[in-house]
């Protein structure tokens, strides 16, 4: 079964000690997810491998970063065992809707179009649009226009905001697409492309393990969005996932994670 939060909550929210899945279903509330976890004994975890810091593939089908930790935090508060389902920025969703994963992890940004089809866990923090280049480059491109030039290419991963992000604001410069997003940022190292623009947080990690790569304005980004898990549309079990992020944040595992993988 099951296991319930082990940690003391306050006695509004003392019921919840009890397993979640007899809570809910002694107020006629049913989840799919939380009885297939509860059946099954196991919780599946879709991560693309190829984000940093959030998750990352090396070597093949060991995954490190801040949510392969997050995962494995949850599966042991569930009682459960942890198994990862790598899944794709094109194939989030697909794979979501196919039931090939309970939770989405791994920096998966809010949308609009995504909240259609899907519920998202409560935020685990705000981030936008930013660019990387080049450090010789960085002060020509630290705005759109700057980048959106002809001459200049703008290299993207396909099926996620970044690129929906290009070709929504690139027009001038050329876009290119590069399916393996665990190597993107090589192809700009090389010369064969100029920029991408991805989330700032990426842009800090880029310009700490690419020396000659730099963060252009993380500081200062583009947008403003929330980056939280995706979740199959399961009012329990989204219940279920904000409050063991809120217990994480109050017994301060989250904040030592963050501070582990995020700089």
């Amino acid at each position: 079964m099951i296991r319930p939060m082990r940690r003391f909550l306050p006695a509004l929210f003392l019921i919840l000690l009890l397993p979640l899945a007899a809570f809910l279903a002694a107020c006629g509330e049913e989840s799919p997810v939380l009885e297939r976890i509860e059946a099954t004994g196991e919780v599946r975890v879709g991560l693309t491998g190829d984000y940093k810091p959030f998750s990352w593939e090396e070597p093949e089908g060991h995954f490190d970063g801040l949510d392969a930790d997050m995962a494995a935090a949850l599966a042991d508060e569930l009682g459960v065992r942890l198994v990862i389902v790598r899944t794709s920025w094109p194939a989030l969703m697909e794979d979501l809707a196919a039931g090939k994963y309970d939770i989405g992890m791994g920096g998966i940004s809010v949308t609009e179009e995504r909240k259609e089809h899907a519920l998202f866990s409560t935020p685990l923090l705000t981030d936008g649009k930013a660019p990387v280049a080049r450090c010789e480059d960085a002060a020509r491109f630290r705005t759109l226009d700057g980048i959106d030039r002809e001459g200049v290419t703008v290299i993207v991963n396909p099926g996620g905001t970044n690129e929906k992000f290009a070709r929504a604001n690139i027009h001038k410069a050329t876009l290119v697409l590069h399916t393996d997003n665990a190597t993107i940022f090589e192809e700009i190292a090389a010369g064969r492309a100029d920029v991408m623009i991805t989330d700032a947080i990426e842009t800090r990690i880029v310009a700490r393990d690419y020396p000659t790569l730099c963060a252009t304005n993380p500081d200062n980004p583009f947008t403003q969005s929330q980056k939280a898990y995706l979740l199959p549309k399961d009012v329990a079990w989204k219940a279920r996932v904000d409050e063991w992020l809120a217990e994480m944040g109050a017994s301060g595992e989250k904040e030592a994670l963050f501070a582990k993988w995020v700089e």
